[in-house]
């Protein structure tokens, strides 16, 4: 019988790419199968275990018996505890048919685009940039327009280039802060101003992911721009998930909140496709929101130790600048001042991915180029790593920018 061929692929399909960092990681672990002292700075998750507390209840829902389907927009003790997360730390207030639990933030960022972008539609992405935002709206058939936010700016969208980017045909603006690569994070003036311009546009929603929301340095207080401009409240998605503040990345809980006829469609979409979130995953939830919050704190303070020593030891290599990052737990360096030097091998710098590259290739040392968030210039570290092993990637670093020469 003929070996049946595999239909051909959509053109959506061919627009978008593998997650970068995924793979990154990915091509980590398969190096270090083949034997390699591969030491990867790439993950984008705490390297803390899940409190216990959260652990125990997800034990006492297996025990109890809450391991059926749920609800397929979310349960309704994690709907409420969703709810009063907004209303103390956010002075938010949203009903249970205005709020979604999807497996994971990502989803919901999904089930939102897939829900509301046409064909031609443009969404603005300021560049530095997640790395699934641009290919989810590709998916959705839409334009993703990128806006560049340099280093000189804080890495940050400024109200004049949001004005000069929206169209008549843009759908959604996409704000993430602290951001990620960048740890950016908006000021309550910053976005009043970005919020100035939108009113012009009514047909403008605003998706503002927030997931880094409690990793957040020094006395700068949390920013929404939800809670800064409450008359936009009718065309803003606010994203956020348990995974970074409470070390829950792979229980894959995520929730938004935004009007009820959105939430009502991305329902009906997730209903056809992952249908609700694991039912273990939101009991362990409602325990992270409503339990115990110290450890956050505890946690954060580490995580700027780290901050902090790597964007010094980064900071006094030849050639690598970095910006002092407002939150999450990343350090995006520029590598720009490399360009045009020589490996040992002849291969000449010309990109972030070449100066990736040949981090991995002569120092096994695996992190992420700036290319893949949309800024060629930088490359990215994740701090959510031991210190012993950034101390270890700073040395790397500095012994493969010492083998560059003209």
């Amino acid at each position: 019988m003929p070996i049946p061929t595999m239909p051909d692929l959509p053109a959506r399909l061919h627009r978008i790419r593998p997650s970068p960092s995924s793979m990154a990681s990915q091509r980590a672990r398969a190096l270090r199968g083949q034997g390699r002292d591969v030491l990867a700075l790439t993950a984008g998750e705490p390297d803390f275990d899940t409190p216990q507390h959260i652990q125990e209840a997800a034990r006492r829902a297996m025990a109890s018996g809450q391991t059926r389907y749920t609800d397929v927009g979310g349960t309704p003790e994690l709907k409420e505890a969703i709810a009063g997360k907004f209303r103390a730390e956010n002075g938010l207030h949203f009903s249970p048919d205005e709020i979604i639990v999807g497996a994971g933030a990502k989803q919901v960022i999904f089930n939102a685009l897939m829900c509301t972008v046409r064909a031609g539609d443009e969404v603005i992405v300021p560049a530095p940039y997640w790395v699934s935002y641009p290919d989810i709206v590709w998916l959705a058939g839409g334009m993703p327009v990128h806006v560049d936010c340099p280093a000189s700016l804080g890495f940050k969208l400024q109200p004049e280039a949001l004005e000069q980017a929206i169209t008549a045909r843009t759908r959604w603006l996409i704000l993430n802060s602290p951001n990620n690569p960048s740890g950016a994070a908006y000021l309550f003036a910053e976005l009043q101003a970005l919020a100035e311009v939108l009113k012009r546009h009514p047909q403008v929603w605003v998706m503002t992911d927030d997931v880094y929301e409690h990793i957040l340095y020094g006395d700068m207080p949390f920013a929404s721009i939800a809670q800064v401009a409450p008359e936009l409240r009718e065309r803003i998605l606010t994203v956020n998930g348990v995974s970074k503040a409470y070390a829950m990345t792979g229980w894959r809980i995520g929730y938004g909140a935004a009007p009820a006829q959105l939430i009502e469609a991305m329902v009906k979409l997730q209903s056809h496709s992952t249908s609700g979130a694991s039912s273990i995953g939101q009991a362990a939830a409602v325990a992270a929101l409503t339990g115990r919050q110290d450890f956050i704190a505890t946690n954060r303070a580490v995580f700027r130790q780290r901050r902090d020593m790597v964007v010094a030891a980064l900071d006094a290599i030849d050639g690598i600048h970095c910006h002092l990052p407002d939150g999450a737990f990343y350090v995006f360096a520029s590598c720009a001042d490399l360009f045009g030097l020589r490996t040992p091998t002849g291969r000449v710098i010309r990109s972030s991915d070449d100066w990736i590259g040949h981090l991995l290739d002569s120092q096994d040392l695996a992190a992420l180029q700036g290319s893949a968030y949309g800024v060629g210039t930088h490359f990215r570290l994740s701090c959510a790593s031991s210190g012993e092993h950034l101390r270890e990637g700073c040395r790397r670093i500095a012994r493969a920018r010492a083998q560059l020469g003209p």
